[in-house]
């Protein structure tokens, strides 16, 4: 059996804005994009915070089809 390769699987800039959305959200500053409403779900701030990170060219995989959980 060949060994997998594995390198890092998410950037250095990714890590940084994913820690600055949980900052905000335990200041409870943090704010969801299009409602605008106070997040407060640890979930859903890594997810803006790697969502950030892909606008801004961060290595960081590509996004799930379908949303959600797989089955």
């Amino acid at each position: 059996m060949a060994k997998k390769r594995g390198g890092r699987k998410y950037g250095k800039k990714a890590g940084q804005k994913v820690e600055r959305a949980m900052h905000e959200r335990k200041r409870g500053t943090l704010r969801s994009g299009r409602s605008g409403k106070k997040v407060t779900s640890r979930k859903q701030a890594i997810a803006i915070g790697l969502s950030e990170a892909r606008q801004s060219g961060a290595k960081v995989p590509r996004k799930r089809k379908g949303g959600g959980k797989k089955r």
